[in-house]
């Protein structure tokens, strides 16, 4: 199967990141990519022979150029700041290492070449939020809408989803619209090339959350379904889902602020463009200057294109959600969630006495008190 037309030499350096970590299952991720195995080696083989260059689309300019070399470092990294004119000293410093440029200055001396031809002040240093960050690849995905913009033609809602422990962008998507459909989409084509992550983190809003009390949405609870769990930041608390949060103030400082954008295939484009760098150029502060790509494996679990089957325990006291998002139990009647409906849940006794637990897939998602129905 070719390469999909969109984002070809993206998705080309992408796979090939992927591929090159040591424990990489090639053939499934030749699999998830729409690629044959054939075709996979076959980059892979000229990526070890000559690098990106091997790859068609790369940049050929001189690793060594001995009669000029002030002169050539000084137009790279101004060549280097025009591409990505939010990165300071710092990035640009490890992305000639990367590309191979040799003596490379120090941050400051790259500073001082862009305060000489005028390309200061950069963006403002970011807030420090307090750090936390999951072991592995795909513990957590945090997933969340950046606000919407407008284009030439209706408005743009950008997806965006993002690995905890890796930074790696799994999905930055121009959407029509917020509706749970939508992001059901656009997550199964994520899923399909990176497998399942073990939980998603998002905030309480429409559409992965009614609000902080009802948070069951259509859309959770086909995530549930999935066997990924899913939790919700705390109510006007962004920093939970930080990461996201400072993936989109970049993107909006290295993209949406510097283009006008006429419908969602150009916003596509766009986004599709940056993502690869943002993947596998661009370094990353929290990496210690590091690529994402460099610390992301597709997940083992892979998208099941069939839903499970929902089984619970022999013991289990099983019961329907009704249309109403009610279940009758011992001649009561108690409200659950509508968008549990038709689904069975399980009940399970608890620690307290009249309290039961109630269970759908793997996952509690709610209480009931049989002394106190309809609640």
């Amino acid at each position: 199967m070719p390469w999909r037309e969109v984002s070809t030499m993206s998705l080309r350096r992408e796979f090939i990141m992927l591929a090159m970590q040591a424990s990489a299952n090639r053939r499934e991720l030749c699999r998830r990519f729409g690629i044959s195995a054939k075709t996979g080696y076959k980059w892979l083989e000229r990526y070890q022979g000559e690098g990106f260059d091997g790859l068609g689309d790369r940049s050929r300019r001189p690793q060594h150029s001995p009669a000029r070399l002030d002169a050539a470092l000084e137009q790279a990294i101004v060549q280097l700041r025009n591409r990505h004119p939010a990165w300071g000293g710092r990035k640009l410093r490890r992305r000639l290492q990367v590309l191979g440029y040799q003596p490379i200055p120090s941050p400051s001396t790259i500073t001082a070449v862009l305060r000489r031809q005028g390309l200061l002040p950069a963006v403002p240093a970011p807030h420090a939020w307090q750090r936390f960050e999951c072991a592995v690849p795909n513990e957590l995905w945090q997933m969340d809408f950046k606000g919407h913009f407008p284009m030439s033609t209706g408005r743009c809602h950008p997806l965006t989803v993002l690995d905890d422990h890796s930074r790696f962008n799994l999905a930055l998507r121009a959407c029509a619209n917020e509706q749970g459909l939508t992001v059901q989409g656009e997550l199964t084509t994520t899923f399909r090339r990176y497998g399942l992550p073990q939980r998603m983190l998002m905030d309480n809003g429409s559409p992965w959350g009614d609000d902080a009390t009802h948070v069951l949405t259509p859309l959770t609870v086909w995530l549930l379904h999935l066997g990924v769990e899913v939790s919700h930041s705390r109510p006007y608390h962004p920093q939970t889902v930080g990461k996201d949060e400072r993936f989109h103030r970049t993107l909006k400082t290295e993209v949406l602020c510097r283009s006008d954008f006429h419908d969602l295939p150009h916003c596509q484009r766009r986004f599709d463009r940056w993502r690869c760098v943002y993947n596998l150029e661009r370094p990353h502060d929290a990496l210690d200057l590091d690529v994402p790509a460099n610390h992301y494996q597709p997940s083992p679990r892979s998208f099941p294109e069939r839903l499970p089957t929902i089984e619970y325990a022999p013991g289990d006291s099983v019961r329907k959600v009704q249309a109403k998002g009610e279940l009758s139990y011992r001649g009561q009647i108690f409200r659950i969630s509508k968008a549990l409906r038709g689904y069975p849940v399980a009940l399970r006794p608890t620690q307290h006495d009249g309290i039961l637990s109630v269970h759908f897939c793997h996952s509690q998602v709610a209480e009931i008190d049989l002394r106190n129905p309809y609640k």
